[in-house]
């Protein structure tokens, strides 16, 4: 599995990690199995928040892969924290400080490798936050900080007050879903594509060398379930099928080695608990499309060139 800087920081990560969203859909020894699979696949960076399953996947987790000295050190662990679910986002200092308490209680573990703020909080004061982060890394709970779903303007503006570097922002990101490529490539156009739904997310985050980490890698829009074998993208799945068989994987592996090709050093978060999807998605780090195959995934997948 290739490894990669997460953003301006000395963390190395491998460029495909599991997003844990649908782990406690399993059992304890399946997904002690799984998460097994992943580590032998070079999957050793677990994305979690303490929204997912109301805390149960953080809390299955920890009791699956035991934090002993040993494990620790050969895994790297993210969560996210900030949203109350159907109440309001917070980040105060104190729903902070509070959230990744109980992270490392459910995890069973002394520290995250990075904490990411759970999308933006209209009523965030960039002090607290400040003040949350200096007391998670001073104690070394944290020692790496990001956001997620974030525009330019706001990670500015948290940056300005917080002296770690934001080194990730995780942003939704597909074949289909992948307007912020499509902003940048039908720009001054009057076609939909053009529209600028995120600030120019993509140019600022490779500008200010912050990881984007794609979730739901394998999502049409508006959640409507995966493109990989849907109806829908028939054109495109028939592409995927064809590459597949030139670089000898499955269609999920040509669906992440799409993503992993563009030059911004994309980090992949698949969610996906099967084991050979998992496999596929890991070994496309070895796959590199041609120039002419990611641009023909792209307009195979609904989008245009002018």
């Amino acid at each position: 599995m290739r490894t990669m800087n997460l953003g301006v920081s000395d963390l190395k990560v491998p460029v495909v990690g599991l997003g844990c969203m649908r782990l406690s859909g399993l059992s304890l020894h399946q997904a002690n199995q799984y998460l097994n699979i992943c580590l032998e696949e070079g999957v050793n960076f677990f994305d979690h928040a303490d929204i997912y399953g109301g805390g149960q996947c953080e809390e299955l987790f920890g009791k699956a892969l035991p934090m002993h000295a040993d494990a620790r050190e050969r895994i790297i662990l993210q969560s996210k924290c900030g949203i109350v679910p159907g109440v309001m986002f917070d980040f105060s200092r104190a729903h902070i400080l509070s959230s990744v308490e109980g992270i490392l209680r459910r995890l069973g573990t002394e520290y995250l490798d990075v904490l990411l703020l759970h999308r933006p909080d209209a009523l965030m004061e960039p002090e607290e936050v400040a003040a949350a982060f200096d007391e998670l890394y001073t104690s070394g709970k944290v020692r790496h900080f990001g956001v997620s779903n974030q525009r330019p303007y706001q990670m500015a503006l948290l940056q300005k007050y917080v002296k770690q570097p934001l080194i990730a922002n995780q942003l939704q990101l597909s074949l289909p879903v992948s307007n912020m490529i499509a902003a940048g490539l039908e720009a001054n156009m009057t076609s939909d594509g053009a529209f600028d739904r995120d600030g120019g997310v993509l140019d600022y985050c490779r500008l200010n060398q912050i990881t984007i980490q794609a979730w739901s890698p394998y999502q049409m829009k508006e959640w409507q379930g995966p493109f990989i074998d849907n109806p829908r993208y028939e054109k495109l799945n028939a592409l995927m099928a064809e590459l597949a068989e030139k670089y000898g994987t499955g269609k999920t592996g040509i669906a992440t080695a799409w993503l992993l090709r563009h030059p911004a050093g994309i980090q992949v978060l698949p969610g996906t608990m099967n084991a050979d999807r998992l496999r596929q998605a890991a070994r496309a780090s070895e796959i590199t499309l041609t120039r002419p195959e990611w641009y023909q995934l792209y307009l195979a997948a609904g989008h245009i060139l002018p």
